[in-house]
């Protein structure tokens, strides 16, 4: 394993520029993954890591060397791909040596590594099997099994699971959290799922159109988000966010204007705003709940109901569909007028600019291991 270090990467495609000055610094042993919309540069900040595409300006670091100049191989870094990428005449066990017959590592170590990768990965009953007679998520590990035998310093994963149904992705995301903690290896991990990346990952980084938006554990993201970006991308349902403007500054928080009348006080530093400002209101939809007298109110247009929990969209008094989750089922109807609690512990603000105010907390939750996070976000 290995640190990783981006000290001001660029990268152009001709006079397109795509990677805008990325400082990012990778520590031995992190699980580290890459999230953000389509086009936002994660695919190609991993490429330029694995050295499949050139760095236009900056210096990357691999166990503190400079690997610039370096190809592929000599940077000791094994890359998983979307498409598993596996030759249909092989073998399983061929598949796996065969970078390792390449080397021309002795057959006596070949044999050795394969097996105990296969050992690790529950494969060894499938090794004389060709690919066709894999499963999706057998031909996965077998490509990740590719991967390990050859000790890489480093592990590059490129949105892996997303050829895989839903059941399999939960396999095989727990199967790769389960391989990661055995060999505290050095992973980066490129996926557009926030689930993954807030099951997996020890810190996430945010990409916005080639910026680094921001970089912290998965819960730091979710509670403390430094902008409408990140508050909006980290979480599923996403955030709601409701227009609104500066009441007063209290010594408790910022009180802000909800739609219908009401108020209510976020627990947010005043921070660069005042009275009469306009910002943007942020709650998750899973901290909003029906109550006979909320501050804000609402018509219910659209019910999902889940069986374990249910939905409701509700067009607030400015127009806006607020996203509102709760447990179980509803006895609500699409057209009640309804009114919501909204907690202003859980409330985020947000400036013009989109920058958020910093939020008060009780407890520290800048700690965090991926098991957590699961059990947390439920």
């Amino acid at each position: 394993m290995a640190d990783v270090t981006l000290r001001g990467v660029y990268k152009d495609f001709g006079s397109t520029r795509v990677i805008h000055g990325v400082d990012l610094d990778i520590k031995k042993g992190e699980f580290i993954v890459f999230v953000g919309p389509s086009g936002c540069g994660k695919s190609t900040l991993l490429r330029l890591i694995a050295g499949l595409e050139d760095i236009t300006d900056g210096e990357l670091y691999i166990d503190e060397a400079l690997v610039n100049q370096r190809s592929p191989k000599e940077r000791k870094i094994a890359m998983v791909f979307q498409s598993y990428a596996l030759y249909p005449h092989m073998s399983v066990f061929e598949n796996m040596a065969f970078g390792l017959e390449l080397s021309k590592v002795s057959k006596e170590e070949i044999f050795k590594k394969v097996a105990e990768t296969a050992e690790i990965l529950e494969l060894t009953p499938l090794l004389n099997r060709k690919p066709k007679q894999l499963s999706g998520g057998q031909r996965q590990r077998v490509a990740i099994g590719r991967a390990i035998v050859r000790n890489p310093k480093v592990f590059l994963f490129d949105e892996p699971l997303s050829n895989l149904d839903a059941a399999l992705r939960v396999q095989m995301r727990i199967e790769i959290a389960k391989l990661h903690r055995e060999m505290n290896a050095t992973m980066v991990y490129v996926t557009h799922d926030q689930t993954e990346a807030m099951t997996l990952a020890d810190r996430i980084v945010v990409l916005n159109a080639g910026r680094v938006e921001q970089v912290g554990s998965p819960l730091e993201l979710y509670h403390r988000p430094q902008n409408a970006f990140v508050a909006g991308f980290i979480g599923s349902p996403k955030m709601n966010f409701i227009k609104s403007s500066v009441v007063s500054l209290q010594e408790r928080g910022v009180e802000v204007a909800l739609p219908g009348g009401g108020t209510v006080i976020a627990s947010v530093a005043a921070d660069g705003v005042a009275t009469g400002d306009q910002v943007k209101v942020g709650i998750r939809p899973e901290h909003l709940s029906v109550s006979a007298e909320g501050p804000m109110t609402g018509v219910v247009e659209v019910i999902e109901s889940l069986g374990e929990s249910h939905f409701l969209y509700v067009r607030d008094a400015n127009g806006t569909l607020v996203t509102v989750q709760g447990k179980g089922d509803t006895r609500l109807k699409n057209g009640d007028t309804i009114a919501l609690e909204v907690p202003g512990s859980l409330c985020h603000v947000f400036r013009k600019d989109d920058t958020a105010l910093p939020r008060a907390f009780d407890a520290d939750i800048g700690h965090h291991t991926p098991a957590h996070a699961a059990s947390e976000l439920v």
